[in-house]
């Protein structure tokens, strides 16, 4: 078993070989909690949460960071909007990120650090830049530090730029740099900023830039190295790009691959706020089952750009249905049938899912393997039915949208559906009889009732089938 992954840096398809071996680190920057969330946050997040679960499902144990950014020029700006203070704005959206990512079955973070908590431990990242001769304090008082990225060869090797044909830091007053690309590592206090924003420091009070902050909390959780760093693809420059700098010339090795996940358009078009065009989290997951917005936001390869249209839900709706209507029907024939041994995922899923998290490889296998199993029923092959079964149960899993789990149940299978399915069986069987005996009135009653329930049967050389319409 080999697991490849898409690395940045190296532009290529590497194998994943972890600093510590069964163990997998990984580092994820996750939102600022500036607004509510919009379907690109989710994709994000969904990406990873898919890449832990099947790194665990191959034996590996991640330990997975997503930060919380909760302090930031964007964070105060905002709430100067309002009556709001800017900590209670970022913490009740925090909470809407969250209920967005429980909403999908994303597994909550091994650890999920806000960056106001690691405050010294940036202090420290950033006197040792300035040790190094890294990094400097403005000379005009303002208390402003910024990190020279003249003084760092590889600076730019992670997005392959040469530093002349870089565009100028938009990060921070150019009150204090010697160099318009420097970026900043601290902010010093300006008048007209609350006072709650401010924190103490070795040059003066302020807050940290935003690229510090991905480094500390990193290096704070993970240690100096670790495996895998991952984001949004808006994310590689300048803030990946200022970290890799920042950390490595502190003297840390930091991330040995980065992951970027695509981002999302709307009808072909970018989604952003200036074209009023966003699909915020809470909207979505009112127009659509939450598992439905999970399939259809993870169905594609977690590199590429997802195109949000109007048919996006509705399919993902019809491919789930495919699938627990398999699983039901399946569940009913094999009731008290047992394999010897139950199998996994196919071959050729885990191949796909090995090869970089090829998803939509993955999901091809998984809607043949439904395919199969229907075959399998029809036929009445108890054993490749059986088969069948498991593997796609195993893959539902391991994709977080099986149907009839808890999550998506509230609560264990759904405790309708062994009654339900009793009831229709016996129904079923009364159809049948009156068949045989040639009472087609009282069939065709039989067929209607169960018609106007919502219950489609179809007539098959292994007999009866039925499913909800």
């Amino acid at each position: 078993m080999t697991v490849r992954l898409y690395d940045s840096r190296a532009a290529a398809v590497v194998d994943l070989v972890p600093l510590v071996d069964g163990h997998v680190s990984m580092y994820v920057c996750g939102p600022t909690v500036q607004s509510s969330p919009h379907i690109g946050h989710l994709r994000s997040a969904l990406v990873y949460d898919i890449w832990r679960r099947w790194l665990t499902h191959r034996g590996l144990r991640v330990t997975l960071v997503r930060n919380v950014t909760d302090i930031d020029d964007k964070v105060l700006d905002l709430a100067a909007t309002t009556d709001e203070e800017w900590f209670a704005r970022a913490y009740r959206v925090e909470l809407e990120f969250t209920a967005a990512y429980n909403a999908l079955g994303i597994l909550p973070p091994t650890y999920e650090p806000r960056a106001t908590a690691s405050v010294p431990q940036m202090h420290d990242i950033i006197a040792k830049l300035i040790d190094r001769g890294h990094a400097y304090a403005a000379a005009d008082g303002s208390g402003d530090v910024y990190f020279d990225t003249g003084s760092w060869e590889s600076y730019g090797a992670l997005t392959r730029q040469r530093r002349e044909d870089m565009v100028e830091a938009a990060d921070a007053d150019p009150r204090g740099k010697r160099d318009p690309r420097d970026f900043a590592l601290w902010k010093g206090a300006k008048p007209g900023e609350p006072s709650t924003a401010n924190w103490d420091s070795p040059w003066g009070p302020g807050r940290p830039g935003w690229h510090i902050e991905c480094s500390a909390m990193s290096r704070r959780y993970l240690g100096p190295a670790f495996d895998i760093h991952g984001g949004g693809l808006d994310l590689r420059f300048p803030h990946h790009e200022n970290e890799l700098a920042q950390s490595t010339a502190a003297g840390d090795a930091f991330a040995s691959y980065w992951l970027h996940n695509g981002l999302v358009s709307v009808g072909g078009q970018k989604m952003s706020k200036s074209l009023g065009n966003s699909v915020f989290a809470a909207d979505m997951l009112g127009s659509a089952r939450p598992i439905a917005v999970r399939y259809a936001l993870g169905a594609a390869h977690y590199r590429s750009t997802i195109d949000h249209h109007d048919r996006s839900l509705a399919e993902a709706e019809a491919a789930l249905d495919r699938i627990d209507g398999f699983l039901s029907r399946a569940a009913s024939r094999l009731e008290g049938v047992r394999l010897a041994d139950a199998p996994g995922v196919p071959e050729a899923f885990a191949d796909a899912m090995d090869d970089d998290l090829a998803v939509p490889q993955a999901l091809a296998v998984l809607h043949e393997t439904v395919r199969a199993g229907n075959a399998a029923l029809d036929a009445d092959d108890a054993d490749a039915l059986g088969t069948a079964y498991h593997q796609v149960a195993a893959m539902v899993e391991v994709l977080g949208i099986d149907p009839r789990a808890a999550h998506w149940t509230g609560g264990g299978h759904d405790a309708s559906a062994a009654p339900l399915a009793a009831l229709v069986d016996r129904l079923v069987q009364e159809r049948t009889d009156a068949r045989a005996a040639r009472d087609f009135a009282t069939a065709d009653r039989v067929r209607d009732d169960l018609a106007a329930a919502g219950i489609t049967i179809e007539d098959t050389a292994a007999g009866t089938r039925w499913s909800i319409a």
